[in-house]
C-alpha cells in the first residue's frame, strides 16, 4: 500500500527516516495535498537503475536483432575498411 505524507512529517528527519527504512514501497511527500516527490531506500533505488539499464539494454539488442534481420546491418571489418578508405587512415 503506497505511504504518503505531507512534508511537514520531514521535520523530525529520524522519524522520517525510520518510516522510509521500513516501508515495503517509496513514500510520497505531499505539499497541499499534491505530490512532490517520492523517497526510498538506496537499495531499491540501485535495483531500480539495474533494472532500467537492463530494459534499455535488451532494447537496443532487439533493435539490433531487427536491423540484422532486415539487412541493414553491415559487417565490422567492411565497416572499418570504408572508413580508413573515406578518410584515409
Amino acid at each position: 500500500m503506497p505511504v504518503c505524507v505531507p512534508v511537514k512529517d520531514m521535520r523530525d528527519t529520524s522519524r522520517f527516516a525510520e518510516l522510509v527504512e521500513s516501508s515495503a514501497s517509496p513514500v510520497t511527500v505531499t505539499k497541499n495535498g499534491y505530490s512532490k516527490f517520492v523517497v526510498m531506500r538506496s537499495e531499491d533505488y540501485d535495483r531500480m537503475e539495474a533494472e532500467l539499464a537492463r530494459a534499455r539494454l535488451m532494447g537496443r539488442i532487439a533493435l539490433a536483432e531487427r536491423e540484422r534481420n532486415d539487412g541493414l546491418a553491415k559487417d565490422a571489418f567492411e565497416s572499418l575498411a570504408s572508413i580508413e578508405a573515406k578518410y584515409g587512415l
